[in-house]
């Protein structure tokens, strides 16, 4: 039988002009022939409300400081399970929309503010279509990332 740690998270869909989404590229330390692509975000500290996990995740991931009203509201939530670093997470996870400011076009991601972990195991970024997830072979999390996209920018991209 599989023991779950519970775990709250917060990611984010952050979208620049061309409505493409950041994605992190990493591995299980555990199982470092499994790759994949993922959004910028993480666990919530405790008693850390989802918004304020996703402007702090932001900001450590990214580099972009923005407050909980340029946040806004979660888009979408769901339960997955997985294993990462030999131990299995069912983890509540809220997602939120954000665009790169307008006054910020050619913002630059800066993962500077990345914790061990995430430094030993994401080896790259890049901003991709709605059309680019589709197409590629590569494993990508949340795997309704491409409906998702679609849904909430309103059809083809």
């Amino acid at each position: 039988m599989t023991v779950f740690t519970p775990r709250r998270a917060a990611r984010v869909l952050l979208l620049d002009g061309a409505d493409r989404v950041l994605l992190f590229h990493g591995w299980d330390p555990a199982r470092p022939e499994h790759r994949y692509w993922f959004t910028p975000g993480g666990g919530l500290d405790p008693d850390e409300s989802p918004t304020e996990g996703a402007v702090r995740e932001l900001a450590e991931e990214t580099g972009l400081r923005l407050t909980p009203d340029q946040i806004g509201q979660a888009v979408w939530q769901e339960v997955t399970e997985f294993p990462f670093d030999g131990r299995w997470y069912r983890q509540e996870q809220d997602f939120f929309l954000v665009r790169v400011p307008a006054e910020r076009p050619a913002f630059e991601v800066d993962t500077a503010g990345f914790d061990q972990i995430e430094r030993d195991s994401i080896d790259e970024h890049r901003w991709w279509s709605v059309a680019d997830i589709e197409r590629t072979d590569d494993r990508v999390y949340p795997t309704e990332l491409p409906a998702l996209l679609r849904r909430l920018l309103g059809g083809e991209r």
